[in-house]
């Protein structure tokens, strides 16, 4: 509450000196009997002050919220920039995969939204969904980090050992190479697509351990535990078998739709086009990407933690879900970020679509002659 604040003394032309009335005059004080100002100038001369005090506070909140407003704005315009970056698949190669002690340092552990959770690395991805009957882990990475997750999920309460079901976004070793590893030491049940599972039988691992007995699933399919339900969705091009998730959760009494993106990041060395034609790779991108603009939400996630704009959001994360001031200003969850899937969609169809340019004006420049011998 500001105090109402009298003039003690009158005139124009000079600077009068203010004082608030005592906090026990139960906000009725008047001017000294001596003062020689008209009542009606009194009044004028209180209100004049209460309405200048108001609208002081009124900027200050302003300020405020405009401050907040700018984090998220620097969000917004980080995502806009990338967006009018056009990345080659080279770059965004190296985007998503980092350096080698990315690939091994641990990110902070922290709760994404609703009962999900990150506790993957600097530069590769690994969630958890806590469930009432256990937990559902979405890749595992490689063997080194599995003490990583261990951690991650001890520093938020979760146990490791409740891991129930383990499940990846595609068939190379920096997403699903310790499935095995992680099945055996929480007795969980692996599940991929079956369009990966020949490439993940295949797969060597530093243990030597044998790759697990995965179930089998297909597009479309459901992965149920303690009231979840995750559907993988085929999205092929990176790998045959390359799967989307999503699913639904819970935050402050509303309902979110998670998009876990698999990748359709295109390696070095890829083939899409050849003899005039699509490649069977780029066929599988082609059907790929036609998956992806079916499917939609509005908390993107990534295999790799580039592909969701994890630092920037993580920094925001801390003052998520609090008002500054009571009943004046929210702060939103950073990863509820309805534009955010359909930016990376564009920047990696704009990848593949300037490489397969690349390799049609390739094929279609005809080859120099061979010196000829003297």
């Amino acid at each position: 509450m500001v105090p109402k604040t009298h003039l003690a003394g009158c005139g124009f032309g000079t600077t009068p000196a203010l004082r608030a009335t005592p906090p026990d005059s139960g906000g009725d004080s008047s001017f000294s009997q001596n003062h020689h100002c008209h009542p009606s100038h009194q009044l004028e001369l209180q209100i004049e002050f209460q309405i200048g005090t108001l609208v002081a506070i009124m900027r200050t909140k302003l300020f405020v919220l405009l401050i907040v407003a700018s984090g998220f704005g620097a969000a917004q315009l980080l995502l806009a920039q990338q967006a009018d970056h056009i990345w080659t698949v080279a770059e965004l190669f190296q985007r998503n995969i980092g350096t080698q002690a990315q690939q091994r340092t641990q990110f902070p552990p922290h709760r994404i939204i609703g009962n999900l959770y990150y506790v993957g690395t600097e530069s590769l991805s690994s969630f958890v969904v806590d469930t009432p009957e256990g937990a559902i882990l979405i890749d595992s990475t490689y063997e080194a980090n599995v003490p990583v997750i261990q951690d991650s999920m001890s520093r938020l309460g979760l146990k490791f050992g409740n891991i129930k079901v383990v499940v990846g976004s595609h068939a190379h070793g920096d997403h699903q190479e310790a499935d095995a590893m992680i099945a055996e030491m929480t007795g969980a049940r692996a599940m991929a697509l079956a369009e990966d599972i020949p490439d993940l039988q295949r797969m060597r691992t530093p243990s030597g351990k044998t790759r697990p007995a995965y179930q089998v699933l297909h597009d479309g399919d459901e992965v149920k535990l303690g009231g979840m339900t995750l559907v993988a969705h085929l999205t092929p091009g990176h790998t045959r078998g390359c799967t989307t998730w999503t699913m639904k959760v819970q935050e402050n009494g509303e309902t979110h739709n998670v998009v876990i993106i698999g990748s359709m990041g295109v390696n070095t060395g890829t083939r899409l086009w050849a003899n005039g034609a699509l490649t069977p790779i780029g066929e599988e991108y082609v059907r790929g990407f036609k998956a992806m603009h079916v499917l939609s939400g509005d908390v993107p996630l990534g295999s790799h933690p580039a592909m969701h704009g994890l630092v920037e959001k993580y920094k925001k994360l801390s003052g998520s879900g609090f008002s500054l001031t009571p009943g004046t200003i929210y702060v939103p969850n950073p990863y509820i970020d309805p534009k955010g899937y359909l930016v990376e969609l564009n920047i990696e169809e704009t990848a593949f679509n300037m490489e397969l340019e690349n390799q049609k004006k390739a094929a279609a420049t005809p080859a120099a002659p061979a010196p000829v011998a003297r």
